[in-house]
């Protein structure tokens, strides 16, 4: 297809990256978001979202007037669907902000569109988004009745970058592709290909919705491994950092690194994917989510110990004066998502457990979320002098540049940080 205009829906972590590269590339794109605000930022040329790189494209974009945002989706030749794919209390996936996209997407939809979702979300999915736009569009054919001559084209490509390498990863990485027909793959390919120079790899949309899933269960095991075996570790009073690192000289074992847990929206999200719709076979992908779920209570009761054991050699002290300080909120090292954050969620338990109020230190944010407020956000130099514990919850740079003499009183490194 040539691509004149492309409607980018949701302009967050992926659609906003997603949107500055292709209007790099002098295509005309709009960009959907229900936030006002996001809107705005966009429109000045500026951020909302901390990605290195990505504020400088957005000003150039926006400033040669290839990016706008607006609330309201436009006529376009191709429309991206990068929104939320959360799940619900009891882990069923919730695909209420794809259902709404559609809604959106619908008024507008002409003959000879490509639909596309990005959104990681469970299989059949796509094959859903077409029948919630046929039902919205009686006068447009889709390909679940009209097969290769259906005048909406409808596709799933699913996001696999890097927080922190976005904007490299989404031009670099191979790209999986999955058309509902052979024709809607072709138009889908033809998109791509204009910014990925990453191999793109066609594919039906129920395996490239399975693909993703599949490579962050992958993932979500082998770092349940690391897990358990960090938890091991600690009662055998073995380093599991050195264990790891002397285990992955072995040619054919590649151990990843342990942490408080596992966050984010992906590996934390997407193996639940899995285990809805196969709840009976998918018991390995169901206990790696567990165990990395258990995680930061582990931690949590390891600074409960250390707190009692203060106590014990400090028979003054009460656990309302005990400091804590908790380095990194965030998923990952290095930027600013706290979505499912292990790290942000330990800091929640040990106020409500141990009612204490914390020293919080995440340099890639200006402000706590608003069930934090009565909490301190500080500095590494505060922490540092204040606190008489300090748990090292995620690896950001700030805090790897730092020998371990620089802490002073009880360590718990629940990320690694002090590990080479």
């Amino acid at each position: 297809m040539s691509l004149s205009t492309l409607c980018v829906i949701g302009l967050g972590y992926i659609g906003l990256p997603t949107a500055a590269i292709v209007a790099s590339h002098q295509r005309q794109v709009i960009g959907v978001d229900i936030s006002q605000h996001v809107v705005d930022t966009i429109n000045l040329g500026q951020v909302h979202i901390v990605e290195p790189e990505l504020e400088q494209l957005v000003h150039s974009v926006v400033n040669s007037g290839y990016l706008r945002a607006t609330t309201r989706p436009e006529p376009a030749d191709a429309f991206l669907i990068a929104v939320p794919t959360p799940f619900l209390a009891n882990r069923e996936p919730d695909l209420s902000h794809i259902e709404a996209a559609c809604r959106a997407i619908a008024p507008v939809l002409k003959k000879n569109d490509l639909v596309i979702l990005e959104s990681t979300s469970p299989v059949g999915t796509t094959e859903l988004m077409a029948q919630w736009l046929a039902d919205a569009r009686a006068d447009l054919t889709f390909p679940a009745t009209h097969g290769e001559t259906s005048d909406v084209r409808i596709a799933h490509c699913p996001e696999r970058v890097l927080p922190g390498h976005i904007l490299r990863e989404l031009v670099t990485n191979d790209r999986i592709i999955g058309g509902m027909t052979a024709a809607c793959s072709t138009a889908a390919l033809r998109l791509y290909q204009q910014f990925v120079d990453g191999q793109c790899i066609v594919t039906d949309t129920r395996t490239a919705e399975m693909c993703k899933l599949t490579e962050n269960s992958f993932r979500d095991v082998n770092i349940a491994f690391a897990n358990e075996l960090s938890m091991i570790c600690a009662q055998l009073k073995i380093n599991p950092w050195e264990l790891i690192r002397l285990a992955n000289h072995h040619p054919r074992v590649n151990i990843l690194r342990p942490g408080p847990g596992v966050g984010g929206h992906c590996i934390a999200v997407d193996p639940w994917f899995i285990v809805s719709k196969t709840p009976d076979l998918a018991q390995l992908i169901r206990t790696a989510r567990e165990v990395n779920d258990s995680k930061p209570q582990w931690v949590v009761q390891q600074v409960k110990l250390a707190v009692a054991n203060l106590l014990f050699k400090q028979p003054g002290l009460c656990t309302n004066n005990v400091k804590i300080a908790c380095y990194g909120l965030a998923f990952k090292a290095d930027i600013d998502d706290l979505r499912e954050s292990p790290a942000l969620g330990i800091a929640r338990l040990l106020a409500k457990e141990l009612g204490v109020t914390l020293l919080l230190v995440e340099p890639n944010i200006d402000a706590l979320p608003a069930d934090m407020l009565e909490h301190s956000l500080t500095d590494t130099a505060c922490a540092w002098d204040s606190a008489h514990i300090h748990v090292l919850l995620v690896r950001h740079r700030e805090f790897r540049s730092m020998s371990a003499q620089h802490w002073n009183g009880v360590v718990i490194d629940a990320a690694g940080v002090l590990a080479n």
